[in-house]
Formats: C-alpha cells, sequence, structure tokens
C-alpha cells in the first residue's frame, strides 16, 4: 500500500541529537471494523523491526506522534493507528476528559483485535516485516489495549504497557485471558495512580506469574498515572519515565534486537 495523501512531511525526530533522517505519512489500513487511518514515522535507512504504537484516551495526537518518531529514530518503523476510526473523532483535548472516556468505553478488546491486527497485517504484507520482529507499546488506555493485542496474538516480539487502567476489573478486563499470553511483556505503573490500584497490580502479577509468557511489572514511587507523558507538566515525572523508558529498550531490544538505536525518548 503506497502512503496517501493526507499528510507527509520529512525531518529529523525531535529531542534526538544525532538521529537519523525520518519520514513520516498518514497511511489508510484495512481492519475488520473499516479503512483505520495510521500514522507512520520510519528511519529512511532500511529497517527489520516494527513497533505499534497504541494511543492514549485522546487519540494519535501530537505526543503520539512525538513517541512514534521517537521510536523510529531507534530503528524501528512505527505505526500508531487512530483507534477512533469508528467515529468521527480523531483526537479529544487533554482537558475533554468526559469525551475521552466515552471513546474508549466503545472499545472492547474485540474491536481492540481487530485493530491491532490490521496493523500487524500490513506490516506483514505490505512492508515484509514478520510478527517476531514487531513489538507493541502502548500508553493509558493503549496500556490495555496493548495487554489485549497480547493475548491474541501469539508470536508477537514483545509487548510494552505504559499505566493501563481496565485490565484486571471493569467492562473490558481481560485478565482472564493472561493465560494466553506467549510473548514476552513488561509493565510500568506508578504508585500513586488511582486508575490502578494496589489490587490490580497484585492481580496482573499473579495472573501473568502463572502464565507461560516472560513477565516483568514495575512500579514507581511518587508517580501518578500518565507519569510519562511529557506533554502533561502536571503529571509528568521526569525520574521515573527515564527509568521506564529505559527498561523498556533493554526489554525490547533484547527480544526484537537491532543494531542502530542512537536515540532515547
Amino acid at each position: 500500500m503506497n502512503d496517501d495523501d493526507h499528510h507527509t512531511e520529512t525531518g529529523r525526530a525531535p529531542d534526538s541529537v544525532g538521529a537519523p533522517h525520518l519520514r513520516t505519512a498518514w497511511r489508510t489500513v484495512p481492519t475488520a471494523g473499516g479503512l483505520m487511518k495510521t500514522y507512520v514515522a520510519r528511519p529512511d535507512a532500511p529497517v527489520d523491526r516494527a513497533v505499534v504504537v497504541l494511543q492514549e484516551a485522546f487519540g494519535v495526537n501530537d505526543h503520539v506522534q512525538d513517541i512514534a518518531r521517537r521510536l523510529a529514530a531507534r530503528g524501528y518503523l512505527a505505526l500508531a493507528p487512530q483507534l477512533f476510526h469508528r467515529t468521527d473523532t480523531d483526537v479529544v483535548g487533554y482537558a475533554d476528559h468526559p469525551q475521552a472516556m466515552a471513546l474508549i468505553s466503545a472499545l472492547g478488546p474485540d474491536q481492540i483485535i481487530s485493530d491491532v491486527q490490521g496493523a500487524l497485517a500490513h506490516l506483514h504484507q505490505d512492508e515484509g516485516i514478520e510478527l517476531s520482529r514487531t513489538v507493541v507499546v502502548g500508553f493509558c488506555f493503549g496500556g490495555r489495549a496493548a495487554f489485549t493485542a497480547a493475548t491474541a496474538s501469539p508470536g508477537l516480539g514483545a509487548a510494552a504497557v505504559f499505566y493501563g487502567p481496565g485490565i484486571a476489573r471493569g467492562p473490558h478486563a481481560v485478565l482472564d485471558r493472561a493465560g494466553a499470553v506467549t510473548t514476552p511483556v513488561i509493565m510500568h505503573v506508578g504508585a500513586d495512580d488511582p486508575t490502578i490500584p494496589a489490587s490490580d497490580v497484585s492481580a496482573i502479577d499473579t495472573a501473568m506469574t502463572n502464565s507461560s509468557a516472560e513477565f516483568v511489572q514495575h512500579v514507581y514511587p511518587g508517580a501518578g498515572h500518565a507519569f510519562a507523558c511529557d506533554a502533561r507538566p502536571h503529571m509528568y515525572r521526569p525520574d521515573a519515565a527515564a527509568a521506564a523508558w529505559a527498561r523498556t529498550h533493554e526489554f525490547l531490544d533484547r527480544h526484537v534486537p537491532h543494531a542502530s538505536h542512537t536515540a532515547r525518548p
């Protein structure tokens, strides 16, 4: 599939001294639930691994696009699918929490799995990147989406979950599917995150310890929800964010290694 005409730009990844040149574009990816607009960031040099970046509750906004570019600067073909494609809404402002909650409440496991499988199929069929060379990374709602995708994607290279509420309890909880997870999973939770209480952390630990997948969960003292989101300064905790990203890069590079990773989110 060729790049469509929605938007195209070329430049260096922000905050990445000496990073490779990147190409970015919006593409349309088919899924079982309809056509899905997807932000794509890629280095000019050929790559042999990919990452699917799963959005917060606010859509594929500037922050999510920035994360995709940062990961592309580390040698990934990065896709950020617009999971709100079934609606007329692309992006919600951070201040419009009620609308964001309504949008993500409508997205259960079946829709998430359909969308992620569409992105994975695109990577395999159109980009030639195997499932084992692909990782998923998700934030907030996207953290739940990343874990949900891992329950239905045997052979996926790895998954990283940043503060994903609703995994252990709630209308779209999927912890009962933990036994189906075979991909390595790393999870990050703020100790002060009210959306992921200690009981959820413990339940996830127990369920994943009893699964066959490699699993590690890190809890960050003094950090709340969205602690790695530098677009929300009042929630951002730079020390916790740096530690979580360093652990994520080590984990992903170990499971899906690539020689060129010179820039860090």
